[in-house]
C-alpha cells in the first residue's frame, strides 16, 4: 500500500519534469546556433520566388531503367539481308549441325519482329532453307535498287582523289550502325580491316557495300575508304538494331577427319608427321593482314605438297576459321591443327588455278562507270 501511493505521488511531478525539459530544449539558443540554415540559393522559398522563363515547356520526365515487364513494341527493319552477328568469320552456305545455346535472340526478348533461329535473323519466312544458302530471289533485287538509288551518278575522278586525300583518318570498326553513324558528318570512312576477315578482302568488300549500300572508292592493303552515295539522306538512314550480346557460334562439322580422302589410315598419320617437320611458310601476327596468304600457299604447292603455317599465340578457333578459309580459297585438304600450326596438302591431282580472284595490293577506282564487281574481275 505505501510504494503504491509513493508511485502515484511521483508520476505527477515526473511528466511536469519531462514536459519543462522539451520546452528548454526547444527554446534553447544552442539548437538555433547549431542547427543547419540553408543558403539562399538552395531555399525553397527563393527558388519558387523567381520567375522561370521556360516554364510553359513541358519537363523532361525522369529517368527510369528499362525492365522487362515493360512493353516494347518490337523494331521493324525493312533491310533486304539476314541478320548475323560476324558477315566475314561466317558462311550462310555452310549448315551447322547442332547449336551451344537456346535459340534466344541477341537483339533481345520481343525487341525485334523478326525471329532468331540461332544463327540468324532472316528477312524471309525462316521455315525457308535460308541456313542452306537458299533465298528469296526478290531480296537481291531490292539490294541492288536501293544501292543504286542512294548512290546516284558515280563519282568522277576529281571528286574521288578529293574524299581520299580528306579522309585519311577515320573509322577502324566495320559495325554497320557505326558506319551509318559516321556518315552523318562525312561522305566517306576509313576502315581498317585486321584478322581473320583479311584471308579474303573480297568477300570483306562485297559485304560492306552489300550492307551498307555504299561504295568503296579506294582500298590499301587492308584500309579501304567506303563512300556513302550522292543521294545518302541521313534522316531516312535504316534502321539497324543493335545486339545486345554476342551469340554462341552454333556446332559446324569437323574440318580434320581421320582419315583424308583417298588415303588409309597410315598413310594419314604419316603426312601428319610429315607436315608438321616441313619448315614453315611463314608465321602469322596475332591481329595482323593476311591478305597475301591464299597466294602465297598457293605459289608453295608448285614445288611442295605439304604447306605449314605457323599460329602460334593464336585461339584455336581463330586459326581454325584460318584453315577453313584456305580450304576453300586455295583450295587445298586440310591436314592438321597440332601444336598452333595449319597443315594443307595440296592433293593428288593438283591443278594451279587461274582465277584471279585476289585484289592487288592496291587498287584504284578510276573510272566512273565501273562498279565494285567488274573491278573484281
Amino acid at each position: 500500500m505505501t510504494l503504491t501511493r509513493l508511485s502515484r505521488q511521483k508520476q505527477p511531478s515526473l511528466f511536469i519534469t519531462v514536459r519543462f525539459l522539451t520546452r528548454h530544449l526547444s527554446t534553447s539558443k544552442l539548437r538555433d546556433h547549431y542547427s543547419f540554415q540553408p543558403p539562399p540559393s538552395l531555399s525553397l522559398d527563393t527558388q519558387k520566388s523567381k520567375s522561370n522563363p521556360n516554364s510553359h515547356k513541358r519537363q523532361k520526365p525522369k529517368y527510369r531503367p528499362p525492365s522487362s515487364l515493360d512493353q516494347i513494341k518490337p523494331i521493324y527493319s525493312d533491310l533486304p539481308f539476314d541478320f548475323r552477328f560476324s558477315y566475314t568469320e561466317s558462311s550462310p552456305t555452310v549448315r551447322p549441325i547442332g547449336l551451344r545455346e537456346p535459340k534466344y535472340s541477341p537483339f533481345g526478348p520481343g525487341r525485334l519482329d523478326r525471329e532468331w533461329t540461332g544463327v540468324c535473323a532472316p528477312a524471309v519466312d525462316p521455315k525457308v532453307k535460308s541456313l542452306e544458302g537458299t533465298e528469296d530471289p526478290n531480296l537481291e533485287a531490292k539490294r541492288k535498287l536501293l544501292r543504286g538509288r542512294i548512290q546516284g551518278a558515280p563519282l568522277t575522278e576529281a571528286e574521288r582523289k578529293f574524299l581520299v586525300e580528306k579522309w585519311r583518318d577515320g573509322l577502324t570498326h566495320n559495325m554497320l550502325n557505326d558506319i551509318h553513324n559516321h556518315w552523318k558528318f562525312a561522305e566517306a570512312v576509313r576502315i581498317k580491316c585486321l584478322g581473320v576477315p583479311t584471308v579474303d578482302m573480297k568477300n570483306v568488300c562485297k559485304q560492306l557495300e552489300d550492307k551498307t549500300f555504299g561504295k568503296i572508292i579506294q582500298r590499301h592493303g587492308g584500309t579501304l575508304i567506303l563512300y556513302r552515295g550522292r543521294n545518302y539522306n541521313r534522316k531516312k538512314r535504316p534502321v539497324i538494331p543493335l545486339m545486345l550480346w554476342k551469340p554462341q557460334e552454333p556446332v559446324y562439322p569437323r574440318l580434320i577427319k581421320t582419315t583424308i580422302d583417298g588415303l588409309s589410315i597410315e598413310e594419314t598419320k604419316e603426312m601428319r608427321k610429315r607436315g608438321l617437320a616441313v619448315p614453315a611458310l611463314t608465321k602469322l601476327a596475332k591481329n595482323g593482314y593476311y591478305g597475301s596468304l591464299v597466294p602465297m600457299v598457293r605459289d608453295a604447292f608448285v614445288v611442295s605438297e605439304l604447306v605449314r603455317i605457323d599460329c602460334t599465340g593464336f585461339e584455336r578457333s581463330d586459326y581454325k576459321k584460318i584453315g577453313c578459309k584456305l580450304r576453300d580459297l586455295v583450295p587445298c585438304i586440310l591436314v592438321t591443327f597440332e601444336k598452333e600450326q595449319i597443315v594443307v596438302w595440296r592433293g593428288q591431282d593438283y591443278k594451279p588455278p587461274e582465277d584471279g580472284h585476289f585484289f592487288t595490293d592496291r587498287e584504284f577506282f578510276d573510272d566512273p562507270g565501273c562498279d565494285m564487281e567488274r573491278s573484281d574481275e
